[in-house]
């Protein structure tokens, strides 16, 4: 089985430097932005945008190291989502989202709620690299649980994360449901997205239940 990595997935070699990160506005609009998704806004976003980019960010690893009481666990057993780490050899790979005008408020009230009141994340920017254009890189808002907030689990085991993610459901649904969209969507993201991290825990949960089991009715638990 994996163990805990320092380097993430890197982006294609052939990339070259980058210019500095464009403003989180674009065409001298000051009411646009860019949201960068890495956990479940990548499947399911809940809230209107204008454009959305399939890309990473440099610099953060994806860890199921934060606990949810909410959307994918409760208070007795709480499960298990993801968040971003300092890593100087990361690279995480998601959906940037372009919120303009009106939507800018509508999209930040809701994610306030949905991820920072129920999931305990803060707000930071980050530099994000658009899948198809790298070499125009945007400025965007990202939500990271950090280890100061109450619902954070940090660092374990994958064999004991994805017990964990077997037993827990919440409001969303099932903690397995979550890992299996998020695995997929690094499949459809094509070879260049790796994420050892979320493989191993991947792994860990196809040797606990059979086979057919996982593929065909594991995304019917919610």
């Amino acid at each position: 089985m994996k163990q805990e990595s320092a380097a993430q997935s890197t982006p294609p070699p052939s990339l070259s430097p980058a210019p500095p990160a464009q403003p989180s506005w674009e065409d001298g609009d000051p009411q646009a932005l860019w949201i960068f998704g890495y956990g479940s806004l990548v499947w399911k976003p809940d809230f209107a945008y204008s454009d959305s980019r399939v890309g990473f960010v440099r610099g953060y690893s994806r860890r199921f190291w934060q606990g949810d009481t909410f959307h994918r666990g409760s208070d007795k057993m709480p499960g298990r989502v993801v968040t971003l780490l300092e890593d100087r050899e990361g690279c995480t790979w998601g959906v940037a989202y372009q919120v303009r005008g009106e939507q800018v408020n509508e999209a930040l009230k809701y994610l306030n709620v949905r991820e920072a009141v129920l999931g305990g994340y803060d707000t930071k920017e980050v530099t994000f690299y658009p899948q198809d254009t790298p070499d125009q890189p945007l400025t965007a808002l990202a939500y990271v649980a950090t280890p100061q907030n109450p619902g954070y689990l940090g660092p374990a085991p994958e064999e004991a994360i994805a017990t964990q993610i077997l037993a827990c459901r919440g409001f969303s649904g099932h903690n397995l449901e979550y890992l299996l969209r998020l695995a997929d969507f690094m499949q459809l993201c094509g070879p260049q997205a790796q994420d050892e991290h979320l493989e191993a825990i991947v792994d860990a949960v196809g040797t606990m239940l059979p086979c057919s089991y996982l593929t065909e009715q594991a995304l019917a638990l919610v």
